[in-house]
């Protein structure tokens, strides 16, 4: 079992693990969404449990580059440890889709350094990078909109979004969604935008979860709110 790990091990004894849990079927899985490993995220999460919080141990299994293991280091770090240089360099290099969501929520959203990072990444060249700048403000959009020029926001949505790649027009469709939900008095705007760029409307969405395609997602999310 994976909480046979014990606090004190070695990058050694971690990748080990890792890799003693590596199932061909899932990393198949993964594979087709871009990431490259092929463990349990549940059992994944009990071995870093099982290490507790290791700042130190999280560095050293960042650095061998392996994706279980970056994504173990994610959950085993101090994000108030990190400087925000750190925390830039450490997006740039996680190409994975995995790692840079779990790197941008579990630990950039808890960093003392957030806002300067989300204010930096926005308009990065690279769209891997500005999407992490995008998800960071869907996250001020919904928690604290304050300063923010959303107009703006949907202008840059309505006239970049749909020619976007792909990870950089996922995040910025989520932002018009987050507007959509959050703001009533932009919801008229976010729905039309949605409806006329028509980003994700065809995107395959299993029973029971709500479709990305924006103008669903919104009034999905108001349903509930209303009821």
């Amino acid at each position: 079992m994976a909480t046979d790990v014990l606090p004190q091990a070695t990058v050694g004894d971690v990748l080990a693990r890792l890799a003693a849990l590596e199932d061909p079927k899932i990393r198949t899985v993964n594979e087709r969404h871009g990431d490259d490993h092929g463990v349990n995220l549940t059992q994944l999460r009990a071995v870093a449990k099982s290490l507790r919080t290791d700042h130190d141990l999280a560095g050293r299994l960042w650095e061998t580059g392996d994706t279980a293991a970056r994504l173990v280091a994610i959950l085993i770090s101090r994000p108030k440890a990190y400087s925000a240089t750190e925390l830039d360099a450490m997006l740039r290099d996680a190409r994975f889709p995995k790692v840079h969501d779990w790197l941008v929520g579990y630990v950039v959203k808890k960093s003392p350094h957030v806002e300067e990072l989300r204010v930096a990444w926005f308009s990065d060249p690279d769209p891997v990078v500005a999407s992490a700048g995008w998800a960071l403000t869907s996250d001020r959009v919904a928690k604290a909109p304050g300063g923010l020029d959303l107009d703006g926001l949907l202008d840059l949505v309505e006239s970049q979004m749909k020619n976007a790649p792909e990870r950089l027009q996922w995040a910025m469709n989520e932002c018009l969604a987050t507007i959509g939900i959050h703001h009533p008095a932009h919801r008229a705007r976010a729905l039309a935008i949605g409806e006329r760029l028509e980003v994700l409307k065809d995107y395959p969405t299993p029973p029971g979860c709500t479709s990305p395609f924006a103008p669903t997602w919104i009034a999905e999310m108001v349903r509930r709110q209303g009821a």
